[in-house]
């Protein structure tokens, strides 16, 4: 049948069943808004209140779903806008398709109105894209885009189409989806070496990141740690893949990481690192990370092999079919001495009060995880609020924490919440924010109110930005430059204006009393928190730091 080339877009994410995109309309893309308008029944879309957002919640959709997550933004500013979503993903390897749509053909080059060359742009930050400027390449490229995003080490790819391609009409075929490429696989020989250092083993310790996650390994991993008797200790990007009841669970590596973490990839004789690439904050100092230890890497990227840390053995493979192959050739060994040890430096933690505020993050995450289910799905923007909810968060969940880990992008929590919610809508999705990220995103409130989403936003409030803050005071001489804005936001009275409903909390009972009346609302709450300027985000390991530079309180 003969379709523009809107139609076609619409038509080959119908083939990718995709039910949703994120998107802000704009001039050189409204040949497809138009086409969105009589597939609205099939494609829904979520106007968001910017481009950033957009894309932030369809990674946050991916994130929570495990499907790719679908962007439209116009030329020019719209699609530029989108750059930093795409980065958060790329960095995080998250699926994601953003299409957007450029000038026409014949004013390519000519500076025309909100012309802008963004493949050039965004080359760096996806695994691949495109520029389509012939409707016959049209359908292909988009099919490819999804193959691309969800093949090997996922990652966002971007499609740029020129407007008179999206007007002009050709032939259409429908096809099923491309397949998607294989994983590698891991080699027996070697996985009977690994399984061998590990039965030798005194002290092992298993440290994983977002592939363990990625390629639905928590369960095999669990059995790993429990047939070996090996604690794990795990990135922010794995959060939630073991449950934090769990003897083994050692909790979050590295700079913010646990006492007990830090200090058993330390004393280990043994790490198997697996799904994760050794970033410069889980080893601060690559010349003395676990210094003891012979370390073993699976990852499913070649690149990441020996970039950060030289490894004594590395398998290119897909995590949950090296598990698997691991498993029956590791032996029951009996490491209580070793797993003891563990629990006493458990025991050592850096979440002493600070300051004079009654109501301390502890407090609130501790709250808010005792008065939800185990399918509550939590999201984070970035700084102390951040890492506060990676250390006390009680969850079992592979996809219940979203977080912006790589980039570390400010204003990345609302548009993910709202993305989060729209994918899971059967699930309560909690927003952790502090007041100097959410003066980015808090316009989110309009799409959340827009689609009546009960997104809880928690706003740990303490008037400075404070991970930044944190630095100056330890390292800077306590010389505030630009980190005490002074800001006069009243927070509830800005949700009431939105036309959501908010409260403010300044003591553990009143947090907890409006926690549970925002959990009855149908719509968006927000909850703010005031706490302490001097609350610390601990223990904590400064940059080419070691353990033995861990500042515990």
């Amino acid at each position: 049948m003969k379709l523009t080339g809107s139609e076609i877009v619409a038509e080959v994410l119908l083939e990718q069943e995709v039910d949703t995109v994120f998107g802000y309309p704009g001039g050189t893309i409204l040949n497809i808004y138009d086409t969105l308008y009589h597939y609205q029944d099939r494609i829904k879309h979520i106007l968001t209140s910017h481009e950033q957002h957009a894309a932030h919640a369809a990674d946050g959709y991916a994130r929570a779903t495990g499907k790719t997550g679908v962007v439209f933004a116009t030329s020019g500013p719209g699609a530029t806008n989108l750059v930093t979503g795409i980065a958060t993903a790329f960095m995080d390897s998250i699926p994601m398709v953003a299409i957007t749509c450029n000038v026409p053909d014949t004013l390519i080059g000519r500076d025309a109105f909100q012309e802008i060359c963004i493949t050039g742009i965004t080359m760096p930050i996806t695994k691949h894209n495109y520029f389509v400027n012939r409707i016959e390449d049209l359908a292909d490229a988009i099919r490819n885009a999804f193959r691309i995003a969800q093949s090997g080490r996922k990652g966002p790819v971007l499609v740029d189409i020129t407007k008179d391609v999206t007007a002009a009409i050709m032939e259409h075929e429908k096809k099923e989806p491309l397949t998607v490429t294989p994983m590698p696989k891991a080699d027996i020989e070697d996985i009977k070496k690994i399984a061998e250092m590990i039965n030798k083993a005194e002290r092992p310790i298993a440290y994983f990141g977002g592939g363990v996650a990625a390629s639905s390994a928590s369960e095999e991993l669990a059995e790993l740690l429990q047939k070996a008797d090996m604690p794990g200790t795990y990135t922010m990007m794995a959060a939630g893949v073991l449950s934090y009841d769990d003897k083994k669970n050692l909790g979050l590596i590295g700079m913010h990481g646990s006492v007990a973490s830090n200090r058993a990839v330390d004393k280990a004789d043994f790490v198997l690192a697996l799904g994760t690439r050794f970033s410069d904050r889980v080893a601060l100092n690559v010349s003395k990370f676990a210094k003891n230890a012979t370390i073993v890497q699976i990852d499913i990227d070649r690149s990441e092999i020996n970039k950060n840390v030289q490894v004594d053995l590395s398998i290119v493979s897909d995590v949950k079919d090296a598990l698997e192959k691991l498993i029956p050739l590791v032996e029951e060994v009996d490491r209580s001495q070793w797993i003891d040890k563990m629990q006493e430096w458990k025991k050592v933690r850096g979440d002493k009060k600070e300051g004079e505020a009654p109501l301390r993050p502890v407090d609130i995450v501790t709250a808010a995880c005792d008065l939800t289910d185990k399918e509550t799905i939590y999201v984070t923007d970035v700084g102390q609020h951040q890492m506060w909810a990676a250390q006390y968060l009680k969850h079992k969940n592979t996809r219940s924490f979203v977080t912006s880990g790589g980039l570390g992008t400010m204003g990345f929590g609302y548009g993910a919440a709202v993305g989060a919610q729209i994918g899971c809508p059967q699930k309560r999705v909690i927003h952790f924010t502090g007041d100097g990220s959410f003066h980015m995103n808090l316009t989110e409130a309009c799409t959340a109110i827009s689609n009546n989403l009960p997104i809880i936003t928690i706003i740990m409030n303490n008037s400075v930005l404070g991970m930044v803050y944190q630095w100056q005071t330890t390292f800077y001489g306590k010389r505030y430059s630009s980190t005490t804005p002074e800001r006069k936001t009243d927070f509830v009275k800005v949700i009431e204006g939105f036309g959501g409903k908010g409260y403010r909390a300044t003591t553990p009972e009143e947090f907890g009393a409006a926690f549970k009346e925002a959990l009855k609302a149908d719509g968006p709450v927000w909850i703010d928190c005031v706490i302490s300027r001097e609350e610390r985000v601990l223990p904590m390991i400064p940059n080419g730091g070691t353990v033995n530079d861990m500042i515990v309180g």
